[in-house]
């Protein structure tokens, strides 16, 4: 392949292909009978590769050699992303998924040349006690149309709405629960592994949460986590609809029933039941212990549907109506259908859809009504 004139190979973009890859420097140089020298002179610029050398390198890390001359991407660095667990994070695990959001980051932003994604709407508010994380969590659901006091339906359908786009890492993210990072394009990435739908749909709302409270805030100490599990709670069981509905008696029959109705794991039917003084701290100590004796801590009965992130989905399906593969798209990007896939957690079709045109035109529309109106 031969050299772009009027660009020049990517050190940046090859760190990322790197990383995305988890392989280290030597392992790369290992790969493509290069030394670990080298192929930090080309993360840094200090040295241009040959068109074999190119090619090696997209065929070990899964790119087409035009990756490495694209412009620059918008990284996503770890000060400006929001980890849960930052602390017993391994940096190579954190990295590796930096380079996954950071790859994601310019498929959304192809998409959104291509499309009309839903407008950001994120609200930034500073909020620190739990009287004004309570506010900000209401203010949410008014701007959103979730309404004051009802259950959400789906977390991550609210989110898209308000223009988050919402992907899961599928493989990558072992020790990584979730993370987001506001940006431009507000993008939210949450953990597949977790086998838990209550569990992934409070980590959307605490990944809500930092996009709220911490814009531009370097979090991961204990305090902005648990502002942030204040506003996941207050979001997803506004205190008003909570407090009317939560069960005079504490059985767990009863508990269960609210998990249903909130689509919360019990454990966070407890701890918003203590916040809000609706049980006291015997109680919350004895049903805590109950959880951990039964092993709900690690997975709980009576779980609801797991809720699949939209947005992209449809932005890709409406593009093939128009002709536009995915092996197109991945082409576009530079990357391999491959990575494609993994980076963008869609399914591959070859051919485009032998349907009419969508009356969609351009705009990416997802179905409104994410609260429930009935108990």
């Amino acid at each position: 392949m031969a050299q772009d004139p009027d660009r020049s190979f990517s050190g940046a973009r090859l760190y990322h292909a790197r990383a995305f890859a988890g392989l280290s420097q030597t392992e790369l140089g290992e790969r493509i009978a290069v030394s670990h020298q080298f192929i930090a002179y080309l993360e840094k610029g200090h040295r241009q590769p040959t068109s074999e050398v190119v090619d090696a390198l997209g065929e070990v890390c899964g790119f087409l050699p035009s990756y490495f001359y694209g412009p620059p991407l918008e990284e996503f660095r770890d000060e400006e992303c929001h980890f849960r667990r930052r602390s017993t994070t391994p940096i190579m695990v954190r990295s590796r998924v930096l380079a996954h959001g950071t790859l994601f980051g310019q498929l959304v932003r192809y998409l959104d040349k291509r499309l009309s994604l839903p407008p950001p709407n994120v609200p930034s508010v500073r909020a620190k006690i739990p009287e004004e994380i309570e506010r900000a969590a209401e203010r949410c659901r008014m701007e959103w149309g979730l309404g004051r006091d009802l259950p959400i339906d789906s977390m991550t359908r609210a989110l898209e709405n308000a223009g988050v786009v919402v992907t899961r890492l599928h493989g990558d993210a072992e020790k990584v629960d979730a993370f987001s990072r506001l940006g431009r394009r507000p993008i939210v990435v949450l953990n597949t592994d977790k086998g838990s739908a209550s569990r992934s749909r409070f980590d959307a709302a605490h990944e809500c949460g930092h996009l709220v409270l911490h814009g531009g805030m370097v979090t991961g100490d204990p305090e902005h986590e648990n502002e942030a599990d204040r506003f996941a709670s207050a979001l997803l069981m506004p205190r008003t609809g909570f407090v009317r509905e939560f069960p005079r008696s504490t059985e767990w029959p009863e508990l269960f029933r609210c998990k249903k109705r909130w689509k919360v794991s019990v454990a966070a039917v407890v701890r918003r039941a203590y916040d809000l003084r609706l049980i006291d701290a015997i109680q919350y100590q004895r049903a805590y212990k109950y959880i951990s004796a039964k092993g709900w801590r690690k997975g709980e009965p009576d779980e609801p549907v797991p809720e699949i992130p939209e947005m992209i989905q449809i932005a890709i399906t409406l593009l093939r109506k128009t002709g536009t593969t995915e092996r197109d798209l991945a082409g576009a990007l530079g990357w391999t259908i491959a990575t494609f896939l993994r980076v963008s957690g869609v399914q591959v079709v070859d051919e485009p859809a032998e349907e009419e045109p969508s009356t969609m035109g351009k705009v990416i529309r997802l179905v409104a009504g994410t609260a429930k109106q009935s108990r």
